[in-house]
């Protein structure tokens, strides 16, 4: 049965939760309001992505007018609605003489965030950043730190071998990853695997001290210095934290600010005691 968007209705909206669970960016525009002759009548529902689109709202030169504009949405930072209403002879020199009125919707998906440490840093960042939005996957070989009944529900939890964890997933070139595991060498062995993969956000719990030695010993390997200039250390913003809660609020800030596209913050610069709480346990 055709409800409005061209294709069956379970179709659609199978189309529609494939797209949020492969975490593509997409706009739903919908007819609703119409008026006179017009190719549909309200509800009916088009998904646009930066490739395809699925359903219909008419076709023709309206169609393409209301693509450009949900695509122009999906390059954009800015609003994430628009309400375009068009009179289809007059504005759009179509046969048709009625009016219009389609409302684009952009759905960004959740962000993923690995945050590889479950202690007491890792914990506190895995909850505030799951009430931000993120999509949270935390990975700890410790068992009895990886329990998930230490989480909130819907946050995921890996007891398993970090690097072993990378190989079998490694993280998407979208996707947000902070380290913070329970000792240096792990902290480091992490960011070796995962220093010169393409990712949205690369950051690592420490003091400046033990950026530039893991730094030094990246360039002794090869890494490209593009590359070792992505990473976050130390991670988060500036705000004076000292608490485990106060440096997951500082990194969750840093995280919402590189998602966002907001101004270049400064790292935090807080003694290496106060930033290696999570590694000392």
């Amino acid at each position: 049965m055709d409800g409005g968007q061209g294709v069956c209705v379970r179709t659609f909206f199978a189309e529609v939760a494939r797209a949020e669970k492969a975490g593509r960016p997409f706009v739903m525009a919908t007819v609703v309001e119409s008026g006179g002759s017009t190719p549909r009548t309200a509800g009916a529902r088009m998904l646009v992505e930066a490739d395809r689109t699925v359903g219909t709202i008419g076709g023709g030169a309206l169609e393409h007018h209301v693509i450009d504009q949900a695509r122009t949405l999906l390059d954009g930072r800015g609003p994430t609605t628009q309400m375009i209403t068009v009179h289809l002879v007059r504005d759009l020199g179509m046969c048709c003489g009625g009016k219009m009125k389609v409302f684009l919707e952009k759905t960004d998906p959740r962000p993923r965030l690995w945050i590889f440490g479950a202690g007491h840093v890792g914990t506190e960042l895995a909850t505030v950043a799951h009430v931000a939005g993120f999509d949270v996957a935390v990975v700890d070989e410790r068992a009895e730190w990886a329990a998930a009944e230490r989480f909130l529900d819907g946050i995921e939890v890996n007891d398993e071998d970090p690097i072993d964890f990378i190989k079998s997933t490694p993280p998407a070139e979208t996707d947000f990853v902070v380290i913070m595991t329970h000792s240096h060498p792990v902290d480091e062995a992490v960011l070796r695997a995962l220093a010169d993969r393409p990712l949205r956000y690369l950051g690592m719990i420490g003091s400046r001290g033990k950026w530039a030695r893991f730094r030094n010993r990246l360039s002794a390997r090869g890494l490209d210095a593009e590359r070792i200039d992505r990473v976050h250390c130390p991670v988060g913003l500036d705000i004076a934290a000292l608490t485990p809660g106060e440096i997951a609020i500082a990194v969750a800030a840093q995280l919402i600010s590189v998602r966002r596209g907001g101004p270049k913050w400064t790292s935090v610069s807080t003694p290496e005691v106060s930033l290696t709480v999570d590694t000392e346990e």
